[in-house]
Order: structure tokens, then sequence, then C-alpha cells
């Protein structure tokens, strides 16, 4: 998959932005906050109807407009298509493919990218939310169907938590009870499909992450992955960032099977059940889980080196694009690399530029253009105040 060329129009910075890119490697050098990152996070948006950088679409309108424009031509297997995104100030965001109107969330379905920014070492340090959307984007981008899963979950868990709330103040009554029954079951059917396809997902990028890591480290820190379900907790927080026992050990071996993750689900909301009323929270289900990365034996979150930390977010992205250009039909991802050099050694910066190098199309920011390895400047765009300066192409 290629971006042949991105428009856009009041993003960000950008009044109006025209940028061709080629196959290959692109590098947008700019000085801190000239907007370099700004293009990148617009393609970013188009595989995942968010930024890297902030939470709110508000943030990505000019500030003096009441839309945004993104518009880029793809290319994939010599056929073009054009996706075109409004996000709007006051009313709901739109979408055209090929100038037809389409549903703001079919738009994925067109365009695959993973995006490396220096966020991502939250990935390892960080909160269990921010594992959860790493694991869902991924999950999302292979099976585009489960995005409407995770959202009808989310409104399951939201319905569930108001009756429970109304049961802690009102005390809990027959028709509460029966209520609440009907959510668990839906809970239960949504949640372990999630539980089940994460859980897999987790399973699939083992071996992708071993040979990342030993790709962008140089060195073989043992790195394992795994999945750690608060279905198999015995207690609860109300911190939903959190798991609900961090003490449950984290799943190395193959997957679950559905049948077994739906039996210790609902096991799971009966032994949480008095304290689910107390708090008038869900405690368990894939909105409590977490993901574990582990070197050579020891959490990472920790006790990995910053260095390490760094090799293993880097891993995780580019094991990411590797499982991606494996089993889809749209070819390579394209990969994205925000600001990422600037924080590496030489020798970690040669092995990353090598890891990339037969990627159909990768992006590239830096401040400083000796940051980046030569065989990833032949195409360069320099770029200040929200303006393309020139583009050296094959330089």
């Amino acid at each position: 998959m290629l971006v042949r060329h991105l428009s856009l129009t009041d993003y960000r910075n950008y009044a109006r932005a025209e940028v061709a890119l080629n196959p290959g490697a692109n590098l947008f050098v700019g000085s801190n906050g000239q907007g370099k990152t700004n293009l990148v996070e617009a393609l970013g948006y188009l595989s995942t109807l968010g930024s890297h950088r902030v939470s709110s679409d508000q943030a990505l309108i000019r500030s003096t407009e009441q839309a945004a424009i993104i518009r880029a031509r793809l290319e994939h297997q010599s056929r073009e298509v054009l996706v075109e995104v409004q996000i709007n100030r006051s009313e709901a965001n739109r979408a055209q493919v090929n100038r037809s109107v389409v549903k703001i969330r079919e738009i994925p379905r067109y365009f695959s990218s993973v995006l490396f920014a220096p966020e991502d070492l939250a990935l390892i340090r960080g909160e269990p939310s921010g594992r959860r959307r790493f694991l869902d984007q991924l999950m999302f981008a292979r099976t585009p169907r489960l995005a409407g899963v995770a959202t009808d979950y989310e409104r399951v868990v939201k319905q569930r938590n108001t009756l429970l709330k109304s049961a802690r103040s009102s005390g809990l009554k027959g028709a509460q009870l029966s209520t609440l029954d009907i959510w668990d079951d839906r809970l239960v059917i949504l949640g372990s499909e999630l539980i089940a396809e994460r859980d897999s997902l987790v399973s699939l990028l083992r071996p992708y992450v071993e040979s990342a890591y030993l790709a962008v480290a140089g060195a073989d820190h043992s790195p394992r992955v795994g999945s750690r379900l608060s279905i198999l907790s015995s207690t609860g927080t109300d911190d939903e960032n959190d798991i609900a026992d961090p003490n449950v050990l984290p799943r190395l071996s193959s997957p679950f099977d559905r049948t077994e993750i739906e039996a210790e689900f609902r096991v799971a909301l009966a032994r949480l059940r008095r304290q689910e009323l107390d708090r008038g929270i869900t405690l368990s289900g894939p909105h409590r889980d977490d993901v574990v990365f582990e070197l050579n034996g020891l959490p990472a979150k920790g006790y990995a080196s910053h260095g390490e930390s760094w090799s293993f977010a880097l891993a995780l992205k580019l094991a990411s694009a590797d499982l991606l250009r494996t089993d889809s039909a749209a070819g390579d991802p394209v990969v994205i690399l925000d600001d990422v050099f600037a924080e590496l050694d030489q020798a970690r910066r040669a092995r990353l530029a090598s890891a990339v190098a037969d990627y159909e199309q990768v992006l590239i920011t830096a401040a400083v253009f000796g940051d980046v390895p030569g065989e990833l400047t032949a195409h360069t765009v320099r770029i200040s105040a929200g303006t393309i300066l020139d583009e050296a192409s094959d330089a």
C-alpha cells in the first residue's frame, strides 16, 4: 500500500498543504513545532480515526476554522482510491471514498498504517489502558468487524454500571437483579469474544516481537508478551486503568478456548457480584485486562533500562507491521516513524533503518537531517511554519 498524495485543509497549523509521496522512504524535516508531525498524524488518523497525540478531534482543526479536511490518494496493486475525512467542530465527522459518501467507521478499511512515536514508550512504562488500546487498534486493523463488537461491549458496560450504581443507592430489588442477569449475559457474550481475539493476537505477536526486538536491540534479552486477564482475578479496584488484581500471573501459553473464557467470565461475575454492588462498577472483563511485557524473565515495566524500553516499544510496533503484512490482502501497511531517530544511538538507528528498508513505504519525521540514516533520506520534504518549503526527490 502506498500514499501517493496527501492534501490537508485547515488541519492543525496548515491552512492548506499538498504533499506528493514516493514509494520507499519519505523524510519530513523541520524544527520542532513547524508542522512535520501534523502531516503523519493526519495519515495515522485515516487508519485509526484518532490522533496519537491528543484524545479530542477538536485539537486537529485549525483554531480559526470549523472543520479540517484530510484527503489522501492511495494506491494498491496499481489501483488508486481517494479517501477523504472532514473533521467537524460542531457536528458529526464525514467521510468519502472516491467522492461517494461512506460511514466514517469504514475509512480504516481502505488504509493501514503502523505509527511509532516517542509517546509509545508508555506502552512499556505506562498504564494498562494504553496497552489495551495498542492491541485493539491492531485487532481492528486485522478484523474491522471487531470494532463494532468493542463499541457494543462498551455500551453494555456503561448500562451495567448505571444499574449497579442504582442498586447501590436504592438497595437491590428483584427486578433489578433480573435486569442485571440480562446485562451479564450480554457482557459475557461480547466480552468473551474480545478476550479471545486479544489473547489469540498476543500469541500471534510473540514470535514477531522476539525477532523484531533482536533486529532493533542487536541482542537477545528474551522478550516475552503475555495476557493478564481480569476474569482470573479474585479482587477488584475502583481504578479502571488498572487490572482487577495485579497478582494474577500473565498467560504466556496458548490462548484460551472461547468456551473456557465464557465459563471463567461467568464465575468471575458471580465471585465479584458483592464487590460490584458495593462499588457500583463492573470489575471484570476486557476493559480491565492488561498485557505484560518481560525481558530476561522480569517485567519490562520497572526493570528495563531506557534503551531496553525503547527497543521493546519499537519491537511491538515493528511486530505489528510484520503481522499486518503477513495476513493482509492490502499489502504492507505504511510504516510511520515520528521523531524516533533522535532518541536512538547510532547502532540502533542503523538497525531500525535496516528493519524497515523493505516496506513499500516508510514516512519519517526528524528535526535534524543528520539523525536519519542516509538510506532513508532519498525523498526529503522540508517544512517550516506550516509551509512546504521544498521537496528534494531522489537527492
